[in-house]
């Protein structure tokens, strides 16, 4: 991909927003655009990292036994009356309706209604059971209060997932199963999260848990117990047992004893019992030839979240401690290098040019800058906002026979003959797997 038709606004970075400065300076480059209050669009790099973070999802929860599927965006209101839930979503002012002379419909806040209507016609006895279905995609809410740019939207996307089991048995290990496949799915992306002991609230349900990713700029207040190092969400101590709960349930026995830190919830997972399969009729028949409910559980990762995160984890400060752009993961970012050719000098460029053409046929993904009029010095900076891993002058070096790769993480440079160059990058792209 040429530079040119990425439509980065290249721009000097002022006037940063100090509590949210990451996603800040994507909006300022034109990176992510801010089309209404929680409403945003990806630019071509966010959104090809987002991509490339649902693949993770997608290919390790497959590779944990859950069903990938497409559930319905616009779904109607009547599955949500049949649930029970419809007067309270409308009461909360949460869901985006649509009410036409041929039925009334809502864009999808959440799916265990559109889930539950779709297993429900094809899990009819307990040897369909346990499955796990899950989806990636959009979901709408008309949050009164949006925050910190994608991480409270009105529109996002997310992972959602649901198991359905015969018993209680099949709900644990579906559970468990999950929450070794999230473990799994946060370390890919390189990020230190937290099982955290939480509240289901409007999902309902009994046992929960959130993965926290502990950060600055996270609206969550994590709880960790000083003795045990157990964490827990601070909204369990409004509980009105919270002191029995803590002791029964998480065996903290002093709540004198919790130490709060800041934390963005990426994921949380819940047991559902039959709260929905119940009030929606929802059953299988099971060994004895009697209809049953099933029990189910529910598991969520917000991908928008998650991109913001991996930004906040890429950053590269200035000396002044300032954020000066990025360096994305060599698993996630979509281009692992970018070569910067000296324009005004027709035979680098004519040697930058035929390397790039010779790595895009190996399907390498890689830039190349080829903007006139804009320094080299610029384009390295632009390069660091774009968060590409890796970037490579074409200049005076060349009069030498090498190149020099700067990581632009770590600031390391590599001279390498222009000979092996194109095996340099090579191997690099076949360590994409490995975190840099």
């Amino acid at each position: 991909m040429k530079v040119s038709r990425i439509g980065l606004i290249s721009k000097k970075i002022t006037n940063i927003d100090e509590m949210l400065p990451v996603q800040d300076i994507l909006l300022q480059t034109g990176q992510i655009m801010q089309f209404g209050s929680g409403i945003y669009a990806y630019g071509h790099i966010p959104y090809l990292v987002k991509k490339n973070i649902e693949m993770v999802i997608s290919k390790t929860l497959t590779k944990y036994g859950c069903s990938e599927l497409s559930l319905p965006i616009l779904q109607p209101e009547n599955i949500w009356e049949k649930s029970g839930r419809l007067d309270k979503y409308v009461e909360d002012g949460v869901m985006f309706r649509t009410l036409t002379e041929k039925g009334n419909y809502c864009l999808a806040p959440t799916a265990e209604e559109a889930i539950v209507t779709y297993a429900s016609s094809r899990l009819k006895t307990y040897k369909d059971l346990p499955v796990t279905y899950f989806q990636i995609g959009p979901k709408f809410r008309n949050e009164i209060r949006t925050r910190g740019y994608l991480l409270r939207g009105k529109s996002f996307d997310m992972m959602d997932a649901y198991s359905f089991g015969r018993n209680q048995e099949d709900l644990d290990l579906e559970y468990e199963n999950m929450k070794k496949a999230y473990i799994d799915i946060f370390t890919q992306l390189g990020l230190n999260t937290q099982p955290v002991g939480a509240d289901s609230g409007n999902i309902g349900g009994n046992k929960s848990e959130e993965f926290m990713c502990i950060s600055p700029i996270g609206e969550d207040n994590v709880l960790f117990d000083k003795d045990t190092g157990i964490a827990i969400n601070s909204e369990l101590l409004e509980r009105e047992d919270a002191k029995d709960y803590l002791n029964e349930v998480y065996g903290i026995k002093n709540i004198d004893n919790l130490v709060s830190t800041k934390a963005v919830e990426l994921g949380h997972i819940f047991q559902l019992g039959n709260k929905y399969s119940k009030s929606m009729s929802a059953s299988f028949v099971n060994c004895e030839d009697k209809l049953e409910n099933y029990v189910m559980g529910c598991y969520g990762i917000g991908v928008s979240r998650t991109l913001a995160m991996i930004y906040e984890n890429s950053v590269i400060k200035n000396d002044a401690g300032k954020v000066d752009g990025f360096a994305l993961p060599l698993n996630l970012s979509p281009y692992i290098l970018e070569i910067i050719p000296k324009i005004d000098d027709e035979e680098k460029n004519a040697v930058a040019n035929k390397v790039y053409e010779n790595l895009l046929n190996k399907d390498i993904q890689l830039l190349l800058d080829d903007r006139n009029n804009i320094s080299i010095g610029a384009k390295i900076k632009d390069s660091k906002i774009m968060g590409i891993p890796y970037v490579v002058v074409f200049g005076n070096s060349l009069n030498e026979g090498k190149v020099s790769i700067e990581n632009n993480k770590t600031g390391i440079k590599t001279d390498v003959p222009i000979d092996k160059f194109e095996e340099y990058v090579e191997r690099l792209n076949s360590n994409k797997n490995c975190k840099f």
